[in-house]
């Protein structure tokens, strides 16, 4: 192993379940990372306990409350731990000079902000936030390419395809002699549900995933095949691809994470246990392979793969997703604005699951005119799309 600097971390997003993977990793290899900020929304004990563990330069809540408490925790630790507060010091701790790494995992379109500050600095950035790329694609790519950041995807589809494709595969797919890229999907809980038994789920349903351990917003983005479609519109900005060379492959395992298809018929897959720590790692360690505190994969337990085509009857987000990024322009702003409100009303028991769906229709029939060129205009555009749904579902209510 080539020996190599400490590289210092920030993790964005750090209580959540990528954050907190993140940070297992890291403490697997104290020769190799230093934490140099930790952020959170509102978890100020979690926030409070991995300070603790971690001891960061810098921490960040959303509201001066919570950070007021922490700095009174950490103070009565010795702890000197510096405590900052809100969106501009998120976006200060991803541009930080002193920092190497940044793990964008803030879920939703909060974190497009500091991820893309990240990328404007030249970071190597473990880009966990699919919004970034679903909101500003062209944007956050031309940032990267502009400051010569390192853009490494983690979310476990994307990073498997990453690894399927040659080290430069920018620039079309056919160029590189890729035919088609192929996103697995576990097809959620309801994947064999009827669609009667679907439109009465609860939020607690939704959110028991049966492979993966995540946040509740995801875990309903999951149980929607919205996540897969939101994964399609990333994987187009990734990987130079457009909507129709994308193929989603429901894989129930969860063994297969993603593949490539070549033009000579080769396909190239990654394999591996269910488990977040292990494209986390891939992401740390680039171009090298570290210890991720994973089980190794055993075949004789898995086996059987099978496949099947996504249901796009059932779960109407899918179609919706690929169709927005066929529009393209502000259409993606204004899918992804509208299923935060719908996933928001729907765990709060103000929305049915299967009207989750409906409410982004309902969003997407109503366009927002103008060029997603400009932040102003893609934040301008998120607003106006949040607000419409805002709207809509307090007349459904009523």
């Amino acid at each position: 192993m080539t020996s190599l600097a400490i590289q210092r971390v920030t993790v964005l997003g750090s209580t959540g379940s990528i954050g907190t993977s993140t940070l297992d990793v890291v403490a697997r290899h104290p020769d190799r990372y230093q934490v140099h900020a930790l952020t959170a929304h509102t978890s100020k004990e979690a926030l409070l306990t991995q300070c603790l563990t971690f001891r960061p330069a810098v921490a960040v809540l959303s509201n001066d409350a919570d950070a007021g408490w922490l700095r009174a925790e950490l103070g009565r630790a010795s702890q000197p731990t510096e405590v900052l507060v809100g969106a501009e010091a998120l976006c200060d701790v991803a541009r930080d000079a002193s920092v190497d790494i940044v793990m964008a995992a803030i879920v939703g379109a909060a974190g497009l902000l500091p991820s893309l500050a990240a990328a404007e600095a030249g970071k190597r950035v473990l880009l966990a936030n699919k919004e970034a790329l679903v909101m500003s694609g062209a944007l956050f790519m031309q940032a990267v390419a502009r400051s010569g950041a390192t853009l490494l995807p983690i979310d476990s589809e994307h990073n498997a395809i990453y690894q399927c494709l040659p080290t430069e595969h920018r620039g079309g797919l056919a160029q590189h002699g890729i035919s088609q890229l192929l996103l697995t999907a576990s097809g959620g809980p309801f994947r064999t549900w009827s669609e009667a038994a679907i439109a009465q789920v609860t939020p607690e349903q939704a959110c028991a995933h049966p492979n993966w351990s995540m946040g509740r917003k995801i875990s309903v983005d999951s149980a929607t095949l919205m996540n897969k479609g939101l994964e399609l519109i990333e994987a187009c900005w990734l990987f130079d691809a457009r909507p129709d060379q994308i193929q989603i492959v429901v894989h129930p395992q969860s063994v297969i994470h993603s593949m490539a298809a070549y033009q000579d018929g080769s396909v190239l897959a990654q394999l591996g246990n269910p488990d977040m720590r292990t494209p986390i790692a891939y992401g740390l360690a680039w171009p090298e392979r570290v210890d991720a505190g994973v089980e190794a994969l055993d075949l004789f337990q898995v086996a059987r793969l099978d496949f099947e085509a996504a249901d796009e009857v059932r779960f109407p987000c899918l179609p919706l997703a690929r169709e927005a990024m066929r529009v393209g322009g502000l259409a993606p702003v204004v899918l992804n604005a509208a299923n935060e409100v719908a996933v928001d009303a729907f765990l709060n028991h103000r929305l049915g699951f299967l009207e989750i769906s409906r409410l982004v229709e309902e969003a997407l029939s109503t366009p927002v005119d103008g060029r997603a060129d400009s932040l102003e205009t893609i934040l301008w555009a998120d607003q106006c799309a949040r607000e419409r749904a805002a709207g809509w579902l307090k007349r459904w209510s009523a």
